[in-house]
Parts: structure tokens; C-alpha cells; sequence
């Protein structure tokens, strides 16, 4: 690839999916991906195809075109991309190679949906982020019934049982539909950030927020707040924080994740981690803050009964924004809880189809080595 890169001819390089609740670990393939070229194209999958072959997806397609086209390492997004990738597409969209994730995708028949281009040579592989998948997340969401924080005097914690098998008695488990621990890193976060600073001419903007669930409202409403200046914080706030003004057992996704799916926007330069719940006249200061933005969702007190934002209101830099989307976190949740049957459906067949496939890989290569020392990843994947 170095001796490619040094030529005048940019490289083109092809991506598709379901990018169905685009999370960090579909940001962090796409930033892999990216690295290996000039030109990002990523193909995204229509509502009826993701449908046929894998269940019903949670966002349309519509919000699944916006969303990936708005990850900071994307060019161009192609829509209705087919689920099969082809030699033919790649050659339309003129570009030098797929790229896909460590993990396995298969058609509705449990076919590989990229031996055409693996056949053919014109395929790369990217380590998958362990530790999230949008079927993990749905489950997380089916289990919204369950109370998984414990409060008042005791220790903060959130129950990481969520179950990846929904439907199934199979004692075999997917690596890939399977939920694991979200282990984050200082490297990922450089990896994900802008790495830039405002400069001394810049009008910085200050929102902060849960953005639990990256979803098109919180796209919008982002977007809408970088037009107001010219450089855009972001303020986390704690999970702990979350769940005392949203209740019930949120955040869905705990804040290092929450941190790396809106580093992954491009309308963002910088996040603030664990940011405080109300904007302080220190923290306006430390970040040369000039407006600070919310949008029409209600504002939930501090917890002494104060207004978050009071001290941008009395300097006159407190800004209410209509971004024009009312979709909302909770709003997401019902749509699964509306469907729990069919995704817990979803969630039961894919992960069988996974563990049908990686059965298959083993057995060939048992055949071929003799021995299961010899399959590369896959020996300790079936129980």
C-alpha cells in the first residue's frame, strides 16, 4: 500500500452495511478504512434488504444515508448500496478495494456477502471494536424493564449482563452479536479527535447534553450549533448525572462510548468528558466560551433546584436553537420496544447464522490442519 500511496492516482476505497444505530465501533472501521486510501465511499444498504436478509432495521434508511454521511472520514455516501458486494460496484464507483470488519456478514442463505471481491482479490480486512454491536445495543434496549442502576447511598453501577442470545437456549455464542465490555483507551480517543484548537479569532460554541444513542436529532441539532460560530465543544455529562434527571436505568450507552460516537461527528472539534451539569462561569472562561446552545427538549434542574444555565442567560449568550428534528433518545427506545418480538427475532437468527458460519470455517480448516490450534481466531470461538 506505501508504494500505491506515493502515486499522483488518489485510492479509492469502498465501504457498505446496514450502518443501522451508527455507533463508534461502525465510526472506528470507517476511520480504519479511510486510512488505507484517499477517497472514502461508503455504500448503505436500503430498508428492504437489510429487512430480507437480517431483520427489520431500527433507523430508515433515510436516517441511516444522513447519519453515515455526517462520520468525519466519509466523502461520499452511495444509497441502496446492494447487500452483496460486487465487482461491479466497485468498478462504478471506481474504487481499488472493499473493506469490511474481522467479523462475519452473511446473506439471508448464509452466504458471505464478500466472497465475489475477496475472490477476486480486491478485498481488505479491519479489526472490529470489540465491545459494541447495534445488536448489543438493541438488546440493551429490550432489557430497558430491568433496573440496572442501583441508587441512593450506595456505589454507582451499571449491570453489564446484558443478554446477546435473546430467544435462544444455544450454549454457543457469537463473538460478533455477543456483548462485551467497551474497554476505552487513551489512544482511541486520539485516534477519534480533531486534535485541533480554537484559534484567538474563533467563536467558540459550548452544548452539552447526554447524547445517549447517537441519532439524527442529535446530527441536527449538533449541525444547527456549529453554524452559530466557527469551532464546537460538546459537554458530557456523567452517567451518574444522566440517569439522576433521565431516570429509569439511563444512559443506554455508558459515556466513554457516549464520548467517541460524537468525536465521530464532523460538526465537532472537541468534547469535554464528565462536563459539569450546570455551565459555569470557569468553565465559559477556560474555553473562551461565547455561545452556548440548547435545544427545545425540557431542562431538567441541578440538582439543588438551580438552572443550568443561568450564568449564559445574565451574560446574554444563551441561545435556543430549533434544529427542525424532535427525535429524542426515548423515542428511539420505544421504537424497539414497540417491535421487542421481531428484534428479539433478529437478534436470535443472527447470532445462529454467525455460529453456523464459524462452525463451517472450523470443520474446513480441521479437515485441512488436523488439528483446531490452527484456525486462526476461530478454535476458541465455539464452546
Amino acid at each position: 500500500m506505501s508504494d500505491n500511496k506515493n502515486d499522483n492516482k488518489q485510492i479509492r476505497v469502498w465501504c457498505d452495511g446496514c450502518y443501522d444505530m451508527v455507533h463508534f465501533g461502525h465510526a472506528n472501521s470507517l476511520r480504519q478504512a479511510k486510512s488505507l486510501g484517499d477517497v472514502l465511499i461508503v455504500g448503505v444498504h436500503t430498508d428492504e434488504e437489510i429487512s430480507k436478509h437480517k431483520g427489520p432495521p431500527v433507523f430508515t434508511q433515510q436516517e441511516r444515508y444522513k447519519m453515515v454521511g455526517a462520520i468525519k472520514w466519509v466523502d461520499h455516501v452511495v444509497e441502496g448500496a446492494p447487500y452483496v458486494t460486487t465487482l461491479e460496484t466497485l468498478d462504478k464507483y471506481q474504487c481499488d478495494f472493499c473493506v469490511h470488519g474481522d467479523d462475519i456478514t452473511v446473506t439471508a442463505d448464509g452466504i458471505d456477502t464478500y466472497h465475489l471481491v475477496k475472490e477476486a482479490g480486491r478485498y481488505r480486512e479491519v479489526k472490529r471494536t470489540a465491545g459494541v454491536s447495534t445488536t448489543d445495543l438493541v438488546g440493551r434496549m429490550l432489557l430497558l424493564t430491568r433496573e440496572h442502576f442501583k441508587r441512593g447511598d450506595k456505589e454507582y453501577s451499571v449491570e453489564l449482563e446484558h443478554s446477546s442470545n435473546l430467544g435462544t437456549d444455544s450454549t454457543a455464542r457469537s463473538p460478533y452479536t455477543g456483548c462485551s465490555q467497551f474497554l476505552p483507551t487513551t489512544q482511541k480517543i486520539i485516534q477519534f479527535s480533531s486534535g485541533l484548537s480554537p484559534k484567538p479569532t474563533d467563536k467558540v460554541v459550548y452544548v452539552a447534553g447526554a447524547f445517549d444513542l447517537f441519532h439524527v436529532g442529535h446530527l441536527d441539532f449538533l449541525e444547527a450549533a456549529h453554524a452559530q460560530g466557527d469551532f464546537l465543544i460538546v459537554g458530557l455529562h456523567t452517567d451518574l448525572e444522566v440517569n439522576r434527571y433521565k431516570g429509569s436505568n439511563y444512559p443506554i450507552m455508558n459515556l466513554h462510548e457516549r464520548v467517541l460516537s460524537v468525536l465521530a461527528c464532523k460538526y465537532v472539534h472537541e468534547v469535554v468528558i464528565g462536563a459539569p451539569y450546570s455551565v459555569t462561569a470557569e468553565l465559559m472562561d477556560h474555553f473562551g466560551v461565547k455561545v452556548v446552545c440548547h435545544g427545545l427538549t425540557p431542562i431538567a434542574s441541578d440538582k439543588d433546584g438551580a438552572d443550568p444555565y443561568q450564568v449564559p442567560k445574565e451574560r446574554g449568550c444563551f441561545k435556543t436553537i430549533n434544529s427542525g428534528n424532535t427525535m429524542t433518545t426515548e423515542d428511539i427506545v420505544q421504537r424497539i420496544i414497540r417491535h421487542r418480538l421481531e428484534f428479539e427475532e433478529r437478534n436470535s437468527k443472527k447470532e445462529q447464522k454467525e455460529i453456523a458460519v464459524m462452525k463451517t470455517i472450523q470443520k474446513k480448516h480441521l479437515k485441512q490442519n488436523g488439528n483446531c490450534e490452527n484456525v486462526k481466531g476461530y478454535g476458541e470461538l465455539i464452546e
